[in-house]
């Protein structure tokens, strides 16, 4: 019996894949929305009557799609991460890509959600009307972006 439950244990890590797969997918999904979002941009800008205004909706269009780009890349590094952690470790990746723990997947998504944090605040500066209260958005963003730094922080010295 205990045999048994070893190796179910064992490879019941290959579930992950499930979750790499949904990642996977995630990742391709938004990607292609994300392009879909670029052309569309474009397309309505080159066929557009009037010109004022036009850099404004271009900064934010191309801002929405970057945090689009960038939301596409933390589902792709948790779809290697989680496989390169449960199911194969021999991908071959960029050294700086490279996930060996836990907790160089934690800091890598850490890290990119710090950026789409920012990203976002940026499209609501971008887009501010004079209207909102700019201190209510970036206050509680600046708190949470101070708060992940300060735990990769913590991470880094732990791990040196």
């Amino acid at each position: 019996m205990t045999l048994f439950i070893s190796k179910l244990l064992s490879k019941s890590r290959y579930l992950v894949g499930l979750a790499v797969l949904g990642s996977f997918v995630g990742m391709v999904t938004l990607l292609f929305y994300g392009v879909w979002d670029v052309y569309h941009l474009v397309s309505t800008i080159l066929a557009a009557q009037e010109y004022e205004g036009i850099g404004k909706k271009l900064t934010f269009g191309f801002i929405e799609a970057l945090d689009t780009f960038l939301l596409a890349t933390v589902c792709y590094i948790m779809a290697l991460g989680l496989y390169e952690l449960f199911v194969d470790d021999r991908l071959e990746l960029p050294s700086w890509l490279s996930i060996r723990n836990l907790d160089d997947l934690k800091n890598k998504l850490t890290s990119v959600i710090i950026v789409l944090m920012s990203v976002i605040f940026l499209g609501h500066v971008v887009s501010w009307d004079g209207d909102r209260d700019l201190l209510r958005i970036g206050a509680p963003i600046a708190l949470v972006i101070a708060a992940l730094t300060w735990f990769l922080r913590q991470n880094s010295k732990s791990t040196h």
